[in-house]
């Protein structure tokens, strides 16, 4: 709770030497209210945290969340059902077929893993890096991340309704154009 507390009530109470302490005993926790954005990715902890909690409220149900992500997908850009093993298979159908399941569900993991890696860059460059060398071979254009990533952005609003805040939609945009960006990067 403690960073929680507003700067102006932190210095009323505690005084400028006390949050100079208080700030280097958070630190070595590993929390600080510090909005400083991170060297590597550009994200602020306030945004990794509002990525975070909001993905917890989506991983509830990856499977349906996964397949609503690619019925979204393939009805915003239909020629992207054609990259996948259920090419020929009707939308209304897709609920119904094992390897759209299996595919929503695997996607779904790797977004929970960048979410899960937004404090370790190694970790998540090594993943992007990884989805890009899988995808590049599968000659899928660069042009598909930035569809999926609108459709990504729709699946939230709809799943977080009044949670999806402008704060939550400007992390999750900014989270999902450096993930996106890494991964074209590396193609």
């Amino acid at each position: 709770l403690l960073w929680c507390v507003s700067r102006s009530a932190m210095v009323t109470t505690m005084g400028p030497i006390g949050i100079s302490r208080m700030n280097k005993v958070l630190n070595l926790l590993g929390v600080s209210h510090s909005n400083e954005p991170d060297p590597e990715t550009g994200l602020t902890r306030k945004e990794k945290h509002l990525v975070e909690r909001s993905w917890n409220l989506v991983k509830t149900n990856l499977k349906a969340n996964g397949m609503e992500l690619f019925l979204l997908l393939f009805k915003e850009c239909p020629e992207a059902q054609n990259y996948f093993p259920f090419r020929d298979i009707p939308l209304d159908e897709l609920p119904n077929n094992g390897k759209f399941k299996a595919h929503a569900v695997t996607v779904m993991y790797s977004i929970g893993s960048i979410v899960d890696n937004l404090n370790e860059n190694d970790v998540l460059i090594g993943l992007l890096q990884k989805n890009a060398e899988s995808h590049s071979k599968r000659g899928i254009p660069e042009e598909a991340y930035w569809t999926l990533k609108k459709c990504m952005m729709q699946l939230l609003k709809n799943k977080l309704g009044p949670d999806f805040s402008k704060e939550v939609e400007e992390a999750w945009d900014k989270t999902l154009t450096v993930a996106f960006t890494v991964i074209i990067k590396n193609f």
